[in-house]
């Protein structure tokens, strides 16, 4: 079902919500059946890679089992030359559910989307970071 957003900056502010919301199927709906995520800077271990939206429902589906995000107090959209692709640099905070320790990550996204929906995600999170929270019990493709 096509995003009730039109501009991809609308788009992905919604996702952000539906993350707090920890409401993943519908963060999922969000995605093409065809959509891209990838993990450019992801450690070993971790998946660079996943292709079409099932990929993306599975790998995100245990995410608030593991990290309970609390905020994204740092948001920034930059839109590009193509009007489709926008470039997000943000901050999220929250708690790592097995700890209850304090959960942060910052990141930069480029995201692409059309006719609605989000056909490429390249998530260009710290692998140091992620590797810290591995030391929490969270397994591969928990994130």
């Amino acid at each position: 079902m096509p995003a009730i957003t039109t501009s991809p900056a609308d788009l992905y502010r919604h996702s952000l919500r539906l993350l707090l919301d920890k409401d993943i199927p519908a963060w999922v709906g969000l995605w093409a059946e065809d959509g891209i995520m990838e993990f450019p800077f992801a450690p070993p271990g971790r998946p660079r890679r996943l292709e079409g939206k099932e990929a993306v429902a599975a790998y995100m589906r245990p995410y608030p089992d593991h990290i309970d995000l609390h905020d994204f107090p740092e948001v920034r959209i930059h839109e590009t030359t193509d009007p489709e692709t926008i470039v997000v640099e943000m901050r999220g905070v929250g708690r790592v559910v097995a700890t209850d320790s304090p959960f942060e990550m910052t990141y930069v996204a480029v995201v692409t989307v059309r006719d609605g929906l989000i056909v490429s995600y390249r998530d260009y999170w710290d692998p140091l970071a992620a590797l810290a929270l591995d030391s929490t019990g969270l397994g591969e493709g928990d994130r």
